[in-house]
């Protein structure tokens, strides 16, 4: 049991999974038995991280709310690769990833695109979103039943069935939970 909360983020390697807590502002690997790997903490480094996307185990993306910036850091080698001034509202942000000289943000009530310079290059509303996935070159965003999936500046309804409680997908199914069950649908049902 952890003292403070964590939130797991999204597994692309199941041999590292990673968790960050924005109270106790620090990230934690573990392997694929829950076995805690690593902890980098980021309270003596920099000001208040919002947000943390780790997609491997060699560098961190940190939104640090304080300074208004978006921090490439390689927590290996404790060293700050790149670090992009950013001017979005850090409020509401449920979760964010960065592909492809991109941020991708979630927001309660939307899904936006930017670049490093802060430009937007894409919004659109998406009501009950909870969490973003990349798969490949594709954005994935989960919700609370449904899944959207954004390719080429195109945001469109992959999958979607009404009275889920929970709503993700793997490789061989999209899954959802309604009342104490867990209900599997193959992927090519559109």
């Amino acid at each position: 049991m952890l003292t403070l909360p964590f939130k797991i983020q999204s597994v692309q390697n199941v041999l590292s999974i990673s968790s960050f807590s924005e109270n106790a502002q620090e990230i934690k690997f573990f392997d694929q038995n829950l076995v805690e790997i690593q902890t980098v903490n980021f309270r003596q480094k920099f000001g208040y991280i919002s947000k943390a996307y780790a997609e491997d185990r060699q560098q961190i993306w940190l939104l640090d709310e304080s300074a208004k910036r978006l921090i490439q850091y390689k927590f290996r080698e404790d060293q700050i690769i790149n670090s992009y001034p950013i001017d979005i509202n850090f409020e509401n942000i449920l979760d964010f990833l960065v592909f492809d000289n991109k941020i991708f943000l979630l927001t309660q009530a939307q899904f936006s695109v930017y670049n490093f310079k802060s430009e937007k290059i894409f919004q659109a509303t998406v009501s009950e979103g909870k969490k973003l996935r990349r798969e490949n070159k594709r954005v994935l965003i989960m919700g609370k039943n449904f899944v959207q999936e954004f390719e080429n500046l195109v945001l469109k309804t992959i999958f979607k069935e009404e009275d889920l409680q929970i709503v993700d997908k793997n490789r061989s199914a999209y899954f959802g939970i309604k009342g104490n069950k867990l209900y599997l649908y193959p992927l090519n049902d559109k």
